[in-house]
């Protein structure tokens, strides 16, 4: 049975399912991202659940940008062939697996495969090359998070989320790379990103009035013992 004081909201029933798709994903995830981004103004530890959401919602973006009725383009080489090889012999396909991050990102940009089927392949401007790949740097940091004392300067951090949310615009919303199947789907995600994009913009502008950078804590603890030490903090300045 379900508890009514867990879920007020849901039916007593003895059958319940979460249903979900690559296109609902994308969307709850850049909901995720909006919803932690709107508390940044005062808790700088939110700043963990943004980047997890918006690398969430930027592979979301990728898959749905290379998915093309069958998907394979967005598995890794190895699943990609392996599922081949299994359509051809008429055997049932094995377990799909998806590629990483930043091979997907690899794709969407690529010449051939990025424009597959007329798709618009994603051009990066400026530092957005390389605050894509910091976005999952960050994301791997705090998902593989090690036991230690951690600190992450964020004056940069609106800068890399605003380049995700540029990647994100351009595949789903901006390109005829998606075929949206839900409109509710991409409704949400269109209203997400415009929330997301006016809350990063609005830190970037308090990030610069500010005399430094402020910094987000991951040990406090490990802070005091070690007297401020950059070394023993890993201390990481975003520019």
């Amino acid at each position: 049975m379900v508890c009514p004081r867990l879920f007020p909201f849901a039916p007593i029933s003895q059958h319940m399912y979460l249903h979900t798709d690559e296109e609902l994903e994308a969307a709850n995830a850049m909901q995720m991202a909006a919803q932690f981004a709107s508390g940044l103004s005062t808790d700088l530890h939110l700043w963990r659940w943004v980047i997890i959401a918006l690398h969430n919602a930027a592979q979301g973006a990728m898959v749905l940008s290379l998915r093309h009725g069958n998907g394979l383009l967005a598995l890794t080489d190895k699943s990609y062939s392996a599922w081949m090889a299994a359509y051809e012999k008429g055997e049932k396909p094995p377990a799909e697996e998806l590629d990483s991050y930043l091979n997907l990102y690899k794709k969407v940009k690529h010449k051939e495969w990025g424009q597959i089927r007329g798709n618009t392949r994603f051009a990066p401007a400026g530092s957005e090359g390389g605050d894509l790949k910091r976005l999952n740097s960050l994301r791997n940091e705090f998902i593989h998070f090690t036991p230690k004392g951690w600190s992450l300067e964020v004056g940069g951090l609106p800068r890399i989320a605003l380049a995700a949310a540029r990647l994100i615009s351009f595949l789903a919303l901006e390109t005829n790379n998606v075929f949206w199947h839900t409109a509710e789907a991409r409704e949400r995600l269109l209203n997400a990103h415009d929330s997301f994009t006016k809350s990063m913009r609005e830190l970037q502008a308090l990030y610069a009035k500010s005399a430094g950078y402020p910094v987000a804590r991951a040990d406090s603890r490990r802070q005091a013992a070690a007297h401020g030490s950059a070394s023993t903090l890993g201390t990481r300045r975003m520019k």
